[in-house]
């Protein structure tokens, strides 16, 4: 692929939800796998380095790893190596191909861990003691970063993205696998049982858009070897947003504890602080979660329709 003076920002992960929004919303990104012509592998050092030599960006985002933590929980070793070392490899073939410019690597709110109640809002100066191999993954991923906005010759910017949810999400994913549960009872018959875990917990979310917006901004606000929260710093219980989803869908739909979702050791609140976010770009959610939780369940009508 050629590739055009316009095309300043490199997107890693660009066939995921998030990834291909950027893509969608940033008409100066290109996706690392168009760049390649095919998926590559992060974890294969060569083919991505075939894939890069030869560009010259500006900035760089990586959002290219394993998201989901069940499946870093099944496999932690391959969490480890997407997560960590294929980081130490996309950072090593950008110093090896000259790049100087701006470097965000995409973390996540869960490395933070178990919080306290008494110690929300979450700040980024909060330990992270990550509890799951997703987190740890991150977590070690952080590290890494921090290290090569010391030595690596550009600047190095981490992100913890919180929650965050919106329309063509997958159906791994909570409030996702809700609202598909819901569009599907809506075109079936018979009793309407939706199945969930632990509902009764709080969670910061955000709408993916307003989290793509936010990393746009950091490109130019963000100060090198800085973490940035981004969150609403709003707290969400979550079996309300599930009401909310079967309201949307008109459908009277009764709500099943089911043992198998349930998670171990889960964090009862968490709330997070975006004011440093806020302060260094200026930055603030304009989506309502309403509208994003109504677009949510439209996109699985939209998909049971097909």
């Amino acid at each position: 692929m050629s590739i055009h003076s316009s095309q300043t920002r490199l997107v890693t992960g660009d066939q995921g939800f998030v990834g291909s929004l950027c893509l969608q919303t940033w008409p100066q990104a290109v996706g690392l796998s168009a760049l390649a012509g095919a998926s590559i592998d992060i974890c294969d050092k060569a083919a991505l380095k075939r894939a890069l030599s030869g560009t010259s960006f500006t900035e760089v985002i990586h959002l290219a790893g394993i998201s989901f933590v069940p499946e870093a929980v099944a496999d932690p070793l391959r969490a480890y190596q997407v997560n960590f070392l294929g980081t130490l490899n996309l950072l090593e073939c950008l110093r090896d191909i000259g790049f100087s410019g701006r470097f965000i690597y995409v973390s996540s709110g869960d490395a933070y861990g178990l919080v306290p109640t008494d110690h929300l809002p979450v700040q980024e100066v909060t330990p992270l003691m990550p509890r799951n191999p997703y987190a740890v993954s991150k977590a070690a991923a952080e590290a890494l970063c921090y290290q090569w906005s010391q030595t690596g010759g550009f600047d190095v910017i981490v992100a913890r993205p919180f929650n965050h949810i919106g329309p063509g999400q997958s159906e791994r994913f909570a409030l996702s696998d809700f609202a598909k549960q819901i569009a599907t009872m809506r075109h079936s018959a018979g009793s309407h049982k939706l199945l969930v875990g632990n509902i009764e917990v709080t969670r910061d979310f955000l709408d993916v858009r307003d989290v793509v917006r936010a990393y746009d901004m950091l490109f130019k606000g963000a100060i090198n070897a800085n973490v940035y929260n981004i969150c609403a710093s709003k707290e969400y219980l979550l079996s309300d947003l599930v009401r909310r989803l079967i309201q949307i869908s008109g459908v009277d739909i009764a709500i099943e504890v089911n043992a198998s979702r349930w998670r171990p050791a889960e964090q009862t609140r968490m709330l997070g602080s975006n004011s440093k976010l806020i302060q260094a770009t200026g930055w603030a959610p304009a989506i309502d979660l309403d509208e994003t939780l109504s677009q949510i369940y439209q996109f699985w009508e939209h998909q049971l329709d097909k």
